[in-house]
């Protein structure tokens, strides 16, 4: 039994049409790698096979900042209750050595602890001692000196307890970091020309009001490279320099600032044209370092850019305008991009060959004057196609009707025709 043929042509089926879209082509050379710095700035970086374990109790107080909250608040709670049950039950060793709980006892002789009859009580007077809370129920006598020197550990133990703490959560909510989660940059990278030199830009933004005194911005380029002897470095750092180098890279960040480096000779990126940079395997680190204006507390902001973060040939867009004698920045603006005339070729064709950035630039102008001209054309167009209605017949009507044309003559021409008639 034959197939029964489709109405639809097969030109215009959907296997013909998915064969005739114009793909772009993939390149599987490059595997994909993890990032060593993440978008947010955290280091993604996982330690194992550490034998020296007791390193971390030596600095206990730094162990404790680096902890996760809820491992904090578990410390916190546990301290507390371990040493408030330490000391309950010294103070129920010391009643009970002095016979404070004998249910018996006789009149005459005071305790040590007034109204400490069980452990229960002796945990409330622990409390009350510690957190200096005295409900004027429970207190101590001048029976027992044992009682006395308890108090004052337990006073001196609730001191540094207190201290270790409280100086422990103070710095988990003022660490640096907490002040880079304003420290903004953009989502992408770009390569672009500026004053005729391939150029790696990224933009960086505050968003508070309290400035970032002395910031610092560096950039890096991590990639696996190779040394001559054969040996594989899996994490080569090379340090890059931007405009402000001369000035110690120090930036003055009242408003969004274009970080640029311009790839030279001693840049890692003098060698890579648009289709290698996409085949490579290397990731550019941005690190912003400063003061915080409101703390004195140095804070710290990074992010990464892997290949397929940086667009070849793309220019961010202004985002500050002047508004009212006041300066304005638009952060909805703040990661976009338009494409601008980059040649695609590397750094090092371009020193060798200065011609490719002007030919490019002149098929820039070409096409967009080009474009100026059809949008011109479809413009016109539309316009006599809405006026083609009426002006078409009134054109039509008119056409019999000839108009004389006018013509102004000068004194001296009149005289001439006159001379000649």
């Amino acid at each position: 039994m034959l197939a029964r043929k489709s109405i639809i042509p097969e030109e215009f089926s959907l296997p013909g049409l998915a064969s005739r879209i114009h793909r772009k082509p993939v390149f599987r050379d490059r595997v994909n790698k993890a990032r060593f710095i993440a978008k947010s700035g955290s280091c993604n970086l996982a330690h194992k096979n550490i034998r020296e374990q007791g390193r971390f109790l030596q600095d206990v107080f730094t162990t404790l900042v680096d902890l996760k909250w809820r491992f904090t608040l578990v410390i916190f709670t546990m301290t507390f209750l371990c040493s408030w049950l330490l000391f309950a039950m010294c103070w129920w060793l010391v009643a009970f050595a002095h016979g404070d709980l004998v249910p018996n006892r006789t009149s005459g002789i005071e305790q040590c602890v007034t109204n400490v009859k069980s452990f229960t009580s002796a945990f409330l007077f622990s409390i009350e001692v510690q957190v200096t809370i005295g409900f004027g129920h429970r207190m101590i006598t001048e029976q027992c000196p044992t009682a006395i020197a308890v108090l004052i550990f337990q006073n001196i133990a609730g001191l540094i307890i207190n201290a270790i703490m409280l100086g422990c959560i103070f710095m988990k909510t003022a660490q640096s970091h907490r002040r880079a989660e304003t420290l903004i940059f953009s989502r992408n990278a770009v390569i672009a020309v500026r004053n005729n030199r391939l150029c790696f830009m990224t933009r960086v933004g505050d968003l508070r009001k309290s400035m970032i005194i002395g910031a610092a911005v560096r950039l890096q380029v991590v990639r696996k490279t190779t040394t001559p002897e054969g040996e594989v470095i899996p994490i080569h750092q090379i340090d890059v320099q931007t405009e402000s180098a001369a000035a110690s890279n120090s930036i003055f960040l009242l408003a969004p600032l274009i970080i640029c480096h311009t790839i030279n000779k001693e840049s890692p990126l003098y060698d890579l044209s648009a289709m290698e940079l996409q085949c490579s395997d290397l990731e550019v680190i941005v690190i912003l370092e400063g003061v915080v204006e409101t703390t004195g507390i140095t804070t710290q902001a990074r992010t990464s850019y892997v290949t397929e973060e940086i667009q070849w040939g793309h220019r961010f867009v202004p985002i500050v305008t002047e508004e009212d004698g006041v300066y304005s920045v638009d952060y909805s603006k703040f990661g976009n991009t338009v494409k601008v005339a980059t040649p695609r070729c590397s750094a090092r064709e371009l020193d060798e060959k200065p011609s490719i950035l002007i030919q490019t630039l002149q098929k820039s102008e070409l096409s967009h004057q080009n474009s100026l001209r059809k949008r011109n054309s479809m413009r016109r167009n539309n316009s006599m196609r809405n006026g083609g209605g009426s002006s078409g017949t009134m054109r039509r009507n008119n056409s019999s009707l000839t108009v004389p044309k006018v013509q102004f003559l000068t004194p001296e021409a009149v005289g001439q025709n006159m001379a000649v008639t």
